[in-house]
């Protein structure tokens, strides 16, 4: 298994929407504009394609413009799970997170994802607030 991880890696919407979509168990977007937003908003974004140049994975680093990084939409495609795919493109934004002078990366998650990220990904737990604005 070759898999090439790329921080900034090239990618199109229409790459990432399915995978974003089958990860969050949601229908898929007719115009999701990923590439717009990551580029203008993102410190960068982690890609893993495998031997044949296919999107397997991305990950999102947003961040506030100074020493807090944020690690958004970790998604890898269903026929890739359980590889430790995941687990490198979090290593790599900590990583560039770290260079780009970041001094903190956070994470948010749902209960299910404990064990990945505090455990693989070797996040520490904290106290931590939010809000649902979406909810119906």
């Amino acid at each position: 298994m070759t898999i090439d991880y790329t921080w900034r890696g090239p990618f199109t919407d229409d790459e990432l929407e399915p995978i974003h979509a089958d990860a969050f168990d949601r229908p898929m977007l007719a115009e999701p504009g990923w590439r717009n937003q990551v580029g203008a908003h993102s410190l960068g974004w982690v890609t893993a394609r495998d031997g044949a140049g296919a999107l397997v994975g991305f990950v999102n680093v947003a961040w506030d413009g100074g020493v807090h990084a944020f690690v958004l939409d970790t998604v890898v495609a269903a026929a890739w799970r359980r590889r430790g795919i995941a687990t490198e493109l979090v290593a790599i934004a900590e990583r560039e997170a770290r260079a780009a002078g970041c001094e903190w990366l956070h994470v948010d998650f749902e209960p299910h994802l404990t064990a990945f990220y505090l455990e693989a990904c070797g996040f520490r737990s904290t106290s931590a607030g939010v809000i649902e604005l979406g909810a119906t």
